[in-house]
């Protein structure tokens, strides 16, 4: 297939201006730092939106960041192949637009039924900018340079989702939970003003269109097997209930699968998933998104209900591992560049698995210098390292004409991670009062799914 510029401004790297390359480039970050800030903003808002909407529970109230990650991964991989087909700007733009109405139901919303159906449509927009945003990058960039462009992208990312709980605890401290969502019109907007820099391309001989209803099963599948885990405090592990919603969720996964084998332009590309660097890479990516992810919450949740921390506090706890994220991203990518993914990635992973262990043995008396602080470092470190450089090893060999639908690929594998991360502490924990083994056998948890992702990437190639 071909993919080619076909209207618009010069594409970041031709002959445009630097103003107007750095312009783009902070554009297509702007996008990604936004949705992966609002995959993780809402986590310390849960005892304010509980406050408001005291007829949930935390079963229910999970829902408002598992809606958002199931509908992400089901949205993402069709979203890319339609940019693909129509182009990716066009779609760059229109996804931006939703992510913006969205945000705006999002802080309006009268109930947490409302609130959840808002984050779905969120997710939506999101998917269309992830899965342009990378393949927008992917095109400007030649080999030599396209790890660096990468990890900027996945940078913007994994620091957008570790600034969330602290962002979102000022946020709430200064006034509603209902401001984490308003916050997100004025980044949008100069993402919309940045776009413009960005030149449209297109896959001249993309014909088939994409298969929506492979989408809508793993949407399903994705949202059943997250109901069964959140609802293991209430069913119980051996229930009928929970075995009948974890089987009907595997049945539709190799439903979509068999499906994809047959369709033109399937949810599940076959043929790119056996390329050992992409297959490899991504299923990297979504073990280390489960840690994350399940960590994550395990901080907000300790914090505030073992400690007592109020949501300020508690994001502010959490804001050094954004920091030292922040500075470990770009020295990891100019690492991979010169020496390869692979090592790169393990040290991350075993930093983060180190970080995570320190945590579990945390004290249930305050102590945030020597009891969670040091933990902290190391799994932005982590962070750093692994988040970005993951994005980067599944995506070397991918050929330009399937960019999008490459990252589409890669980044739905994130939010399956984020959807089971989520689902496992709320089925570890139980409730908020399940004492601190609960709480350290979550911090376990993550641990071992950084080991299980750092496993993965010794299988890529040097």
């Amino acid at each position: 297939m071909n993919s080619q510029t076909t209207f618009g401004a010069p594409p970041i790297g031709a002959r445009a201006g630097s103003s107007s390359r750095t312009l783009g480039l902070l554009a297509i970050c702007g996008a990604a730092f936004l949705v992966f800030l609002d995959t993780t903003i809402v986590n310390v808002s849960f005892p304010g939106i509980a406050r408001d909407f005291s007829s949930a529970g935390f079963s229910e109230l999970v829902w408002v960041l598992d809606a958002y990650f199931v509908a992400l991964a089901a949205a993402i991989v069709p979203a890319g192949l339609w940019a693909d087909r129509l182009g990716r700007r066009k779609f760059f733009l229109a996804g931006t637009g939703i992510f913006l109405v969205a945000s705006v139901l999002c802080a309006a919303a009268p109930g947490w039924e409302i609130l959840v159906g808002a984050r779905a449509l969120q997710a939506l927009g999101g998917a269309v900018m992830v899965a342009t945003s990378l393949a927008l990058i992917m095109l400007q960039f030649g080999d030599d340079r396209r790890a660096s462009a990468v990890g900027l992208w996945g940078a913007a990312a994994a620091v957008a989702a570790a600034t969330g709980p602290p962002l979102g605890g000022l946020l709430v401290d200064s006034g509603s939970w209902r401001w984490i969502f308003l916050v997100n019109i004025p980044i949008g907007l100069f993402v919309l003003y940045g776009a413009k820099s960005l030149g449209e391309s297109r896959d001249l001989e993309a014909r088939a269109k994409p298969d929506l209803i492979g989408a809508v099963g793993v949407a399903l599948a994705l949202g059943l097997i997250a109901l069964a885990l959140t609802r293991v405090p209430e069913w119980g592990w051996g229930s009928m209930e929970f075995v009948a919603a974890i089987a009907a969720g595997l049945v539709l996964v190799a439903h979509v699968w068999i499906r994809s084998g047959k369709h033109a332009q399937p949810v599940f590309d076959h043929a790119m998933i056996k390329e050992r660097s992409f297959a490899a890479g991504t299923a990297g990516t979504g073990l280390f998104a489960t840690a994350f992810f399940a960590v994550l919450l395990v901080n907000v949740l300790f914090l505030t209900s073992v400690w007592g921390y109020s949501e300020l506090k508690a994001g502010l706890s959490i804001f050094p591992s954004p920091i030292v994220a922040a500075i470990f991203a770009a020295p990891a990518g100019m690492l991979a560049d010169r020496f390869g993914h692979r090592w790169v990635i393990v040290a991350g992973t075993l930093m983060y698995a180190a970080g995570a262990l320190l945590n579990s043995q945390i004290p249930v008396e305050p102590d945030y210098l020597t009891g969670f602080l040091p933990g902290m470092l190391l799994i932005g470190a982590g962070i750093g390292f692994a988040f970005p450089t993951l994005s980067a090893a599944a995506m070397k060999n991918v050929s330009p004409d399937r960019f999008a639908t490459a990252s589409s690929l890669n980044s739905a594998m994130r939010q399956v991670g984020a959807v089971f991360g989520t689902a496992l502490v709320v089925a570890i924990l139980g409730d908020l009062n399940t004492g601190l083994d609960g709480f350290r056998a979550a911090y376990l948890f993550g641990a071992g799914g950084a080991l299980l992702a750092g496993a993965s990437a010794l299988l890529l190639r040097r």
